[in-house]
């Protein structure tokens, strides 16, 4: 059975940081595309980073490349995503995905991990 839980969300004050974790289980975690993304309300899913098997990381903006950091661990089966100076409009659900490879096409979600930035 595959298993992504996500944690590490919650409430921070603007300019903040956070470290979300995605420990999973059920896959082949070292040969697995990881992938975090965000839904905020009202809004569609949007990707925010993608890491490959090997390390390479795409940024889906890259203005969040330079607050956003996405990072495995394939020793713990865990894919992080650090964040630093979060803004307001950082506030969402952030879900964690194994993506689909040509080598493997399934997909799975985790169940999702709020961050709210508040003062």
């Amino acid at each position: 059975q595959v298993q992504l839980v996500e944690s590490g969300g919650g409430l921070v004050q603007p300019g903040g940081s956070l470290r979300l974790s995605c420990a999973a289980s059920g896959i082949i975690f070292r040969s697995s595309d990881m992938g975090w993304y965000r839904q905020a309300p009202g809004d569609q899913r949007e990707l925010v980073a993608r890491i490959s098997s090997v390390g390479a990381r795409t940024y889906a903006d890259p203005a969040k490349a330079g607050r956003f950091t996405i990072s495995r661990d394939n020793a713990k089966n865990t894919v992080y995503l650090q964040m630093h100076s979060l803004k307001p409009e950082d506030t969402a659900v952030y879900y964690c995905k194994k993506e689909p490879t040509v080598m493997n096409s399934a997909s799975y979600w985790g169940h999702g991990t709020q961050v709210t930035v508040s003062s």
